[in-house]
Order: structure tokens, then C-alpha cells, then sequence
């Protein structure tokens, strides 16, 4: 991994805590594009200090430069199994939001590969993974969250063209599921929270869903997106983070999240 600029993870800690406003530290992954920029900047308006992990380097110093010094970006890879260690022992945040992801190829099951098939979960579930495990490892502080953002099509019987996505997206909520069983029966006070956005076309990832859908159902994406009625706002995630982290839900919840409102899963 790569950081931007010439200060190491612990000086920047260092320099993080020592500047904190009063929400303390948070790390968002997959913050350059998409939700993750959007949960970046309710954060940052929040007054936490943000650790924004992408990939793209030049997407990461364009959202610096918009944020200041309330934003810290840091390059890397989220399935990078080493990555958690560095970030978590440097930084320490209060709040760990998991939201990057790999855009799925979008085709039918008979025309997937194995590969192509299972790319979802060599980088959203191995994320899950690393960071839930590392978070319960190192450990964070007590009165910590770690979000997991996963997806609805988790819940709506799965997302046909996508290869393993909603099955990915499903494994992530257990995961966390698994990490909030394990922080309440050692008493370490970390809550492991799940978000399940609805498909949008305001994202990359969500528009590429959107297209793939269109075509198979031979319409224009236009009259796909009016048939579903009012798209979600990556906004919203945002506010919907903030939300989920003040709110009282017992650990391990999920929520699914859609234009009209945020919802607790029974």
C-alpha cells in the first residue's frame, strides 16, 4: 500500500487526534466515488475527522482538496489482508465504515465464469472479513462501530445478472452478524452494524446494475428508472450513517435503506 504525501500512518494519527473536533476518528473505504464519497462528506460536516481509502490515487487528492484537513486519503486495496492492522493501529477510530466494493459483471448465469462469478466476494466479503476480524483483534475501543454496507439485493431474492453479488452482499451482513455475537460475549463494546442500500443509478456500481436490468427487460434505462419510482440519493447514505451510528439498534442489526426512508430489518 501506497499513502499519499510523505507522512507516515502514525505521524498522521498523531496529528489526527491531536486536531479532532469532536467526533473523533473515522475510516471509510471506497471513499473516492459513489456512497463512500458521500459518507466521507456527511462525516466530515459532522465535524469527525475522516481516513478515506480508495485505489485511486487521483480520485482521493481530488476529494482532499475538497475537504481539507478533515479528510486524511490513504491508497490501498481493501482486500489487502494487512491492510486493517496498519489502519486501525494508527488511526484508532471511533467509526469503520466498509463500503467499498468491486463493480460486478453484469450477464447471465450460463455466460459468468467461475472468476467472474466470485469477483464480488474476493473483494466484499474478504473486506468483511479482514476488518471485522481485525477490529475484534486489535481491539477498537469500546463505544466503536463498524458499518457494514452491503446491498437489498441481499434480501429480494438476489440479482440474477451479477454472478455472486447478492450472495456476497448476504455474507457480509453475516459476517458482522458474527463480530457483533462474538463483541457481546467478550464484553468489548464494539457494535458491528449492517446497511442494505437500494439499487440506484446515482452510483457507478448502481448504474452499471441499472443498464444490465434495462436490457435484459428490453427497455431504455430512462423507463427502468421511472417504473421504480424515486431513486435513492447517496446523500441519503450518508445521513443514513450518521443515523445508524447515533441510533440505539441492538448490535448486529441490519437496515435496509431506500429513497423514502431508512428501515430496521426484523
Amino acid at each position: 500500500m501506497s499513502e499519499i504525501g510523505q507522512t507516515s500512518e502514525k505521524e498522521k494519527g498523531s496529528e489526527m487526534s491531536q486536531n479532532s473536533v469532536s467526533g473523533g476518528t473515522a475510516i471509510v473505504t471506497g471513499a473516492g466515488r459513489g456512497f463512500g464519497l458521500a459518507i466521507a462528506a456527511a462525516l466530515v460536516d459532522s465535524g469527525i475527522e475522516v481516513v478515506g481509502v480508495a485505489r485511486d490515487a487521483e480520485r482521493l487528492k481530488a476529494v482532499a482538496s475538497e475537504f481539507g484537513g478533515s479528510f486524511v486519503p490513504v491508497v490501498g486495496d481493501v482486500a489487502d489482508p494487512d491492510l486493517p492492522a496498519r489502519l486501525l493501529g494508527a488511526y484508532r477510530p471511533r467509526l469503520v465504515v466498509l463500503n467499498a466494493g468491486a463493480v460486478p459483471e453484469m450477464r447471465p448465469l450460463h455466460r459468468h465464469t467461475w472468476e467472474t462469478f466470485g469477483q464480488v466476494w474476493e473483494t466484499d466479503v474478504r473486506q468483511a472479513f479482514s476488518w471485522c476480524g481485525e477490529a475484534l483483534r486489535a481491539p477498537l475501543a469500546p463505544g466503536s462501530t463498524v458499518i457494514a454496507v452491503s446491498s437489498m439485493a441481499a434480501l429480494s431474492g438476489g440479482s440474477p445478472l451479477s454472478g455472486g453479488y447478492a450472495g456476497a452482499k448476504a455474507t457480509m451482513r453475516f459476517i458482522a452478524s458474527y463480530a457483533a455475537q462474538e463483541s457481546d460475549l467478550a464484553g468489548a463494546g464494539i457494535r458491528f452494524l449492517t446497511l442494505m442500500p437500494n439499487l440506484t443509478a446515482a452510483t457507478r456500481l448502481g448504474g452499471v446494475g441499472v443498464e444490465g436490468y434495462a436490457e435484459r427487460l428490453g427497455v431504455s434505462v430512462e423507463e427502468f428508472i421511472r417504473r421504480r419510482g424515486e431513486q435513492l440519493q447517496p446523500e441519503q447514505v450518508g445521513q443514513a450513517v450518521l443515523a445508524i451510528r447515533d441510533g440505539d439498534a441492538p448490535n448486529g442489526s441490519a437496515f435496509t435503506l431506500v429513497a423514502q426512508g431508512l428501515d430496521l430489518v426484523k
